[in-house]
């Protein structure tokens, strides 16, 4: 699971924990908080150091997991960052790069390294991949993040691409579209009061929690999904 050291990754993690799952928990900086989530997870789990947008990085993670946790039946393709609210006639290259570089191109690496395992096609057993997208692909992030909600549309078109070209290979591929989530990430937009504010305009007229994600992201790699594929699921609200 990538990015799971806070917020939905490592609501997802205890969850899985919970069910059974043996979790890598990986974290690009935050060492003690992934440690300590591992630590309350107990005995099958690890916390695997690695930025998503490296691919170095990336095959080190799963050739870990390979060797402390066994083959990958699951990925949760979580890692992704935001940055200050801003409009596109004001973003710099590295900004957009930088945002690509994690929220696409490190979910593309990610499964491509799981696919490599899990594929029947490849010798493997089949599985499930989740990506964690956004319901800014859908509303656009105007005037405040364009370049995030873009990212997330490519997540979503990940998700179909993929699932049509992997469902006769054993594996399921499904996104959820998270809307206004009370977790840490929006302190990056430099707007934290935008949770409740932008919550209360949904039908259900709150914010969500991390946990009501993560039982939608529990619930897709699960048998109980077992004919879902390409399906992009909203958990906003009714937004």
């Amino acid at each position: 699971m990538t990015g799971a050291s806070r917020g939905i990754g490592a609501e997802t993690a205890r969850l899985a924990a919970g069910r059974g799952y043996a979790v890598a928990v990986n974290y690009r900086e935050n060492r003690a908080a992934a440690e300590s989530l591992v630590k309350s997870l107990g005995g099958n789990s690890i916390a695997v150091q690695g930025d998503v947008a490296a691919e170095a990085d990336v095959v080190r993670l799963f050739e870990t997991v390979d060797r402390e946790l066994g083959r990958v039946t699951a990925l949760v393709n979580n890692a992704g960052i935001v940055d200050r609210g801003m409009r596109v006639a004001e973003m710099t290259a590295a900004r957009i790069e930088r945002m690509f570089a994690v929220n696409v191109t490190g979910s593309f690496l990610c499964a491509r390294e799981a696919v490599q395992r899990m594929s029947t096609r490849l010798g493997g057993r089949g599985g499930a991949i989740v990506n964690v997208s956004s319901i800014a692909s859908r509303l656009g992030g105007s005037g405040e993040y364009v370049d995030y909600a873009a990212s997330k549309g490519a997540i979503d078109t990940l998700t179909i691409g993929l699932a049509k070209e992997l469902g006769g290979e054993g594996i399921r591929v499904n996104a959820v579209r998270p809307g206004i989530i009370r977790t840490g990430i929006h302190l990056s937009s430099g707007d934290p009061a935008r949770v409740g504010r932008i919550g209360a305009m949904a039908p259900l007229q709150r914010a969500g929690e991390a946990l009501e994600v993560a039982h939608a992201i529990l619930w897709l790699l699960s048998d109980e999904a077992s004919y879902m594929s390409g399906a992009l699921v909203d958990v906003t609200g009714g937004r």
